[in-house]
């Protein structure tokens, strides 16, 4: 079955969920933290993307992001997530996958 398309709307903000794989942690120290926002601040500049608010769990991650055409946030996401990935599995010795699946987003209603 294939899966389903992503609601992708340029200009809107959208609210990301990204999940650790079985809800495992995907930060290990506060200095993965820091990396990830400032891998994510570059992302956004270099792609135009508006990050207005984040939340960092220990096994997930919340992102409220504007972008200004429908492939800039996809695009940020896969560079993110690349990166990352290759940090963690790099630096804690490990291998395979760290996210549980897609990246899930809604597109949030501006009202006004």
């Amino acid at each position: 079955m294939a899966r389903r398309r992503r609601l992708l709307a340029g200009g809107e903000a959208h609210h990301v969920i990204l999940r650790g794989n079985d809800r495992m942690a995907i930060f290990f120290e506060d200095a993965d933290r820091r990396l990830y926002l400032n891998w994510l601040a570059e992302a956004a500049r270099a792609r135009g993307v508006l990050v207005h608010a984040y939340v960092l769990m220990s096994n997930h991650v919340h992102l409220l992001l504007s972008a200004p055409h429908a492939l800039s946030l996809p695009r940020l996401m896969q560079s993110l997530g690349r990166r990352y990935v290759a940090h963690i599995n790099g630096s804690y010795h490990r291998t395979g996958t760290l996210w549980e699946g897609r990246y899930r987003s809604t597109v949030l209603d501006s009202d006004g």
